[in-house]
This record gives C-alpha cells, sequence and structure tokens, in this order.
C-alpha cells in the first residue's frame, strides 16, 4: 500500500440510485497494489478530502468499481464525478473477506443497503468458481425498491437462491417486505456446513449474526464487516479503534466470535 495518493481517472460512473453511483476509476500511471475482496480505499477528492470506500469491482487492467452514496461532503463530491474527473488513491487497506474459508461449504451473503457493494466482488468470485464451493445464497435488504443496488445483476446471482426484501414497499413492488433476516427461511444451507458473510448497518448484521448462531453456525464461520471511522487508514490516529481493533488494520472484516463481546458493550 501507499501512504501518498496516487492518481486515478474516472472513466464510467453508473447511477444506482438517486443517491449512490457506481464509478469505474483506473490508474493514471502507477496502480496501486492488487486489492481483494472486502478490503477498501482511502479515495481523495481533491480540495474537499478523503473517505474510505470499500471496492465493488476488482477489473483486470488494475482498475477498480467504487459504490458511492452521496451523505456527507466528500461522499457528495466523488457523487458528482463524472468520467474525465481525476481522483486520488491509496491502499489497500484493511481485511478482506476468507473465500478460501469457505471451500466446499454452502455460502450466506447477507447484505443491508449500501452493505451490498463490499460484498458483490465475493458474490462475483463464488460464480466464478462453482466447484469449490456448495449452495450459493445471496440475501439482500434495502430501505426501498428504489435503494436497491445492481438491479441488473440480482437475477444473474440466483444460484440457486437470491431473495431481495425491502424495508418499505413502492408502487409496483410485489415482493417482499419485511426484514433481511426474514429471507433465511428460504435460502438454501447447511447450517454446520455453511459460511457466512454479512455486511450492512450494526443492529442489522447483530440480528443476522444472531439468527445465524441460533440456526447453527459457528461464530467463527460468521464474517462481519464493521463501519467505524476512519481517517488515517494506517492504525496510528485511533478514530476506528473498538475495543483492542483498529478496524482500518484488524478489520473491517472479522469473525463474529471476536465481535459480538465488542458489539455488545454500549458506545464502545
Amino acid at each position: 500500500m501507499t501512504a501518498v495518493p496516487l492518481p486515478y481517472r474516472v472513466t464510467d460512473a453508473r447511477p444506482e440510485t438517486s443517491d449512490t453511483v457506481t464509478v469505474r476509476l483506473e490508474p493514471v500511471g502507477e496502480a496501486l497494489p492488487p486489492f481483494a475482496a472486502g478490503q477498501f480505499a482511502m479515495v481523495y477528492a481533491f480540495g474537499v478530502g478523503e473517505i474510505p470506500v470499500s471496492v465493488a469491482g476488482i477489473l483486470p487492467d488494475g482498475g477498480l468499481l467504487h459504490t458511492i452514496r452521496g451523505v456527507g461532503a466528500v461522499s457528495r463530491a466523488l457523487y458528482a464525478l463524472r468520467p474525465g474527473a481525476t481522483v486520488g488513491m491509496r491502499g489497500p487497506f484493511g481485511t478482506g473477506w476468507d473465500l478460501p474459508l469457505a471451500a466446499g461449504d454452502d455460502l450466506l451473503v447477507v447484505a443491508g443497503g449500501i452493505g451490498l457493494a463490499p460484498l458483490r466482488p465475493l458474490v462475483l468470485a463464488a460464480l466464478a468458481a462453482p466447484r469449490t464451493f456448495g449452495r450459493l445464497n445471496v440475501l439482500v435488504g434495502a430501505r426501498s425498491p428504489d435503494d436497491l443496488l445492481y438491479r441488473d445483476e440480482l437475477a444473474d446471482w440466483n444460484h440457486p437462491y437470491c431473495g431481495v426484501v425491502v424495508d418499505r414497499p413502492g408502487p409496483g413492488w410485489h415482493g417482499r417486505v419485511g426484514v433481511v433476516t426474514a429471507l433465511l427461511d428460504e435460502a438454501l444451507f447447511s447450517p454446520p456446513e455453511t459460511t457466512a458473510f454479512v455486511c450492512g448497518p450494526e443492529v442489522m448484521i447483530r440480528a443476522t449474526a444472531r439468527d445465524l448462531l441460533a440456526r447453527g453456525l459457528r461464530a467463527d464461520r460468521v464474517l462481519v464487516s464493521l463501519e467505524h471511522n476512519m481517517r488515517c487508514a494506517t492504525a496510528h490516529c485511533g478514530h476506528c479503534q473498538l475495543g483492542p481493533l483498529l478496524l482500518c488494520r484488524d478489520g473491517p472484516v472479522v469473525g463474529y466470535d471476536r465481535a459480538e463481546p465488542l458489539l455488545a458493550v454500549r458506545e464502545l
């Protein structure tokens, strides 16, 4: 990884929702070292600031896909970028999804909201190696139908099961309404031989992990991605500390056997 941002150019910007875009970034010169699914980059909007953004796609030519929701000053500046614009990139940072750990297992991918973005490379990697894993289940929750990401890809992920649920239905919505854990009853997996990958709001992570443990999954086979305020991404500033963990270095992906006792402490 590098502590000095390298220039990357926006070559494509595809709207996902009214406030979310997926941008394709390609190195202008030197490229960053290879990323793994689940890791993140520090993306710098010149003159505004930098934020951590998980990779939503890892391209063979060194390019990266990032799905960005415009909610703060920096993310709004990145959301507004169009092809030809340049950003600064540092990385790769953090731990990734340990997909080799799940070899031979059923896979259970559970995403809430924009938490689907860092799980997308994992899903694509699993689909590319169908004989390596058991059954692939993708469970997606969103606030409303208008907030769903990667709509044109979801049908391709139905091998054998991809379920979608929304909190609030909109006009013309005929799918499921409720919380993402309700889809567990429809997924096809054998708990003793399943590895789960979970990303989304903290309350959703805790509820999902609780249900998975109750169904017989081991806590260390429930991998979760934790979001805290990351500033330096080099484990020096302490902003992303969660108990003994510095999530920019020790996370964001950790086993729930490590995460559960930390998430149980209020305001830790």
